[in-house]
């Protein structure tokens, strides 16, 4: 088996037993994006000398008899929104193509801290405000399975990346859905923090947007569940100057067995496709043979919960379309989609808040008396699989998308902790469900992750499937 096909627990096992070099697993990797990434265009910008030089110390450090760190020698990518010293955090807009950072992001900081090794950025969407990932700056990237589907958004890049062999691991953020859809749409298993658990700037940032304060959070892709682990457990250490860091244990207390799970199958009404309701049928089985007692469930007031997040969400999204000016800086895919998707941010979030914040802490209460009796939620993450590419620019299709992603985006607005966990192939594409815990209860949403993967088996990395041909060259 080549180093560029393990896990990120593998090779820092490999690393410490000296029986791979951490030039060797950077250079296994740095290979592997040469050879797959121009299928898929994940991978923006190589980090390769760096990264060698980087791996050149910490194998020095180790003949030296230095102990080797939790993730020495493991390779990793950054979304181009997360901060990278000496790397430019463009957003996916050409206006910031140049925008250097001069430190580390702290969970970056904090992997390094550990002995990870950043080789590379990854593509997003501009501003992180489209579930597709494309922009002007960088282009699409491609779903490794199916280069007529989207790879997901905002963190698509990142899960092509990881799904194909290019990084073991990566780090991207989630403020609808953006980690676990592609995690979803490519295969791949991914964390959404509680909000608060990973500090999302330094010290010397700037001012961060308040949907972002409010809903997102930084978090791993892994293809292992049991990769998520380390890394979760590295990016949330210290609070690298961010005042709303909460340093909590990273293990709760026990909570009886048999373990309660509420399965949210048809989420407010909406009728899944039939292969993510299989996803989920099959997620519910792994779960009540290894000893849960999985229960046919509604979440409480969850179509107003997506509501205030849209209300929220378009906020800020205004803002990005304002200043500056979106036809400025922003792709014609993302033009066309603010185009499209404006009216249903405006005309489809119901009655709009007059707290949202008052309303968000009612909706936080009711949660969480629900969550004390059952505290896990088997949920989909969309209600159907990756869409085709375009299909996001058609505003009659855009209209049923809010409906979809309800459990996705309830999580945000309520800061929980949930887990995207491949469940097998239908169609050609992955499937995924995602395990929702209460507050800072990351490791439970864990734990019962690790039991469906077990049952289902992984399903990356893999090559990316072959390019359409075009007509005119057929």
């Amino acid at each position: 088996m080549e180093l560029w096909e393990l896990g990120a627990g593998e090779l820092a096992r490999l690393v410490r037993e000296r029986r791979a070099s951490c030039r060797e697993t950077v250079e296994a990797c740095l290979r592997r994006i040469e050879a797959v990434n121009p299928r898929v265009n994940a991978v923006t910008v190589t980090l390769g000398e760096r990264a060698l030089e980087a791996a050149r110390a910490a194998d020095e450090a180790l003949a030296r008899g230095r102990p080797a760190g939790p993730l020495c020698g493991v390779p990793f990518t950054v979304k181009e929104n997360v901060d990278v010293a000496g790397s430019a955090t463009t957003l996916g807009i050409v206006p910031l193509r140049d925008a250097v950072a001069s430190l580390d992001a702290p969970p970056v900081a904090e992997l390094r801290a550990a002995g990870a090794i950043p080789i590379g950025r990854t593509n997003m969407p501009e501003f992180g405000m489209r579930w597709h990932t494309e922009n002007a700056l960088r282009g699409p990237t491609r779903n490794p399975w199916s280069a007529g589907h989207t790879p997901g958004g905002s963190s698509g890049g990142e899960a092509a990346a990881v799904a194909t062999g290019m990084s073991p691991l990566g780090i991207g953020n989630d403020g609808a859905g953006s980690l676990r859809w592609p995690a979803q749409c490519c295969g791949v298993s991914a964390l959404k923090p509680s909000l608060g658990r990973v500090a999302q700037a330094g010290e010397r940032a700037g001012p961060t947007p308040f949907a972002f304060q409010l809903l997102g959070v930084h978090g791993p892709v892994a293809r292992r569940v049991a990769d998520l682990r380390p890394a979760f457990a590295h990016m949330c250490g210290r609070s690298g100057g961010d005042p709303w860091h909460a340093p909590v244990p990273l293990t709760g207390p026990p909570i009886g067995t048999p373990v309660r799970v509420s399965l949210v199958a048809r989420p407010g009404g909406a009728v899944p496709d039939p292969g993510v309701a299989g996803a989920l049928r099959r997620a519910a089985e792994a779960l009540t043979e290894a000893g849960y007692v999985v229960e046919d469930a509604q979440a409480p007031a969850l179509a107003r919960a997506a509501e205030i997040h849209t209300q929220i969400m378009s906020a800020y999204g205004r803002v990005h379309r304002e200043q500056p000016p979106a036809e400025t800086v922003a792709s014609e895919g993302f033009a066309r989609f603010w185009a499209a998707f404006e009216p249903v941010w405006n005309g489809s979030a119901g009655e709009p808040a007059f707290d949202p914040m008052m309303e968000r802490a009612s909706l936080a209460r009711l949660w969480a008396v629900w969550m004390s009796r059952t505290p896990l939620v088997l949920a989909p993450i969309r209600t159907h699989p990756a869409f085709p590419v375009g299909a996001d620019l058609d505003p009659g299709w855009l209209a049923g998308w809010p409906e979809t992603m309800r459990t996705a985006v309830a999580v945000n607005l309520l800061g929980l902790p949930a887990v995207a966990v491949p469940v097998g192939v239908a169609a050609g594409l992955p499937q995924a469900v995602q395990i929702i815990g209460p507050r800072f209860r990351e490791d439970l949403c864990l734990d019962a992750a690790e039991v469906i993967e077990a049952a289902a088996g992984p399903l990356t990395p893999i090559d990316p499937a072959p390019l359409p041909i075009r007509p005119d060259r057929a």
